[in-house]
């Protein structure tokens, strides 16, 4: 037992996990059981072209990508050819992609990541344009065993009707019924099982919850990222449909022994809808007053970009709030969730009306 009796760590931000040595590495130095993966495996999320090679070399359905150090070696990738999809290789709290319907948009794109540098050194991937419904998987993972848990579909950009720039997501829905049985067998068949059976022949000793971010093209199922943790704003969709002991099914899984048992599934629906502060996600405005909060009575609220001024809560960042609430249907989730959220107000607030109403 370590001088602070600490007898598990859950890691819950990205960076850690790829930070010097990484932390699940540090906890095992200490003997401190971690869900979260090693910084090896922790790759598959910190570097885009890591993971599509990862991808490829286990023959998992993706789409095609060169990897370039230079701005000039991404135009010649690209071609001329449009759409395309631009990935910086690093992490960038979900900011670091752009979908490019032109010249003009990779220039843009180019500029600002290979040039200005907005998310530090890095290289970039220059990737085919998958085109379909989007959904989000997340598997329970401790070495050749995982779980799969309630899908879901996040909302990346911040205007209606998916208009406008990339965020770290402004909503999600989470539902069993979001894809039908056989549609996940077949993901479970052809992506899950073979990522999960790659990590292992590759050694990269997985342990932690692993997202897989998914296009559901006219060919079927093909995985554009991996995300190596429970992610915002899916993750506050999804927890109110799980019922269990959680704190002992990840105990339990960060010492290689994954029990699925401990865990149960609703087959309800469940949306969160995200307040964002004025300027996001370029930019963010703090110290502006949030009102409404004790409104909410058939939400749950889960306090990001906040801090406590004088007694009031107010904004401290880009993504402020996320109001999820829960029904049998998803009309009726969605409903009372854009009814709560709309109770709650500050200055510049940006919201989406349209979470969880743009189904697929």
């Amino acid at each position: 037992m370590t001088e602070s009796d600490i007898d598990l760590c859950v890691a819950g931000e990205e960076s850690y996990l790829v930070t010097g040595a990484g932390l699940a590495n540090r906890c095992a130095e200490v003997g401190i059981p971690c869900w979260g993966p090693p910084f090896a495996a922790a790759q598959m999320e910190a570097s885009k072209e890591f993971a599509k090679e990862f991808m490829l070399r286990h023959s998992i359905p993706t789409g095609g990508a060169t990897g370039c150090a230079t701005a000039d070696e991404a135009r010649k990738a690209i071609g001329g050819s449009y759409p395309t999809v631009l990935k910086f290789d690093g992490l960038a709290a979900g900011k670091g992609v752009a979908v490019c319907e032109d010249e003009a948009s990779v220039e843009e794109f180019l500029k600002e990541v290979m040039e200005e540098r907005r998310f530090g050194k890095g290289r970039l991937l220059v990737e085919e344009c998958l085109v379909g419904p989007e959904i989000s998987i997340f598997a329970a993972v401790s070495g050749p065993d995982y779980l799969i848990l309630t899908p879901a579909r996040d909302y990346k950009r911040i205007g209606e009707g998916d208009e406008g720039p990339n965020t770290g997501g402004m909503g999600a829905v989470a539902s069993r019924q979001l894809a039908d049985p056989e549609l996940m067998a077949r993901i479970e068949k052809e992506i899950v099982a073979p990522t999960v059976a790659g990590l292992e022949r590759d050694e990269l000793a997985y342990k932690g919850f692993l997202y897989f971010g998914l296009m559901l093209t006219s060919e079927g199922p093909k995985i554009i990222e991996y995300n190596c943790r429970f992610g915002d704003p899916e993750c506050q969709a999804v927890m109110p449909l799980l019922s269990g002991d959680l704190a002992k099914f990840c105990l339990e899984g960060a010492k290689g022994n994954l029990q699925p048992e401990l865990l149960s599934f609703s087959e309800g629906w469940s949306v969160c809808c995200i307040l964002a502060s004025a300027g996001y996600p370029e930019s963010s405005r703090g110290g502006d007053v949030i009102g409404g909060l004790e409104a909410v009575t058939e939400a749950r609220i889960y306090h990001a970009g906040t801090k406590k001024q004088g007694g009031e809560w107010v904004t401290n960042g880009g993504r402020v709030l996320a109001i999820v609430a829960g029904g049998d249907t998803r009309e009726e989730a969605v409903e009372r969730a854009h009814a709560e959220a709309a109770k709650v107000t500050f200055p510049g607030s940006q919201r989406r009306s349209d979470i969880g109403r743009l189904h697929f």
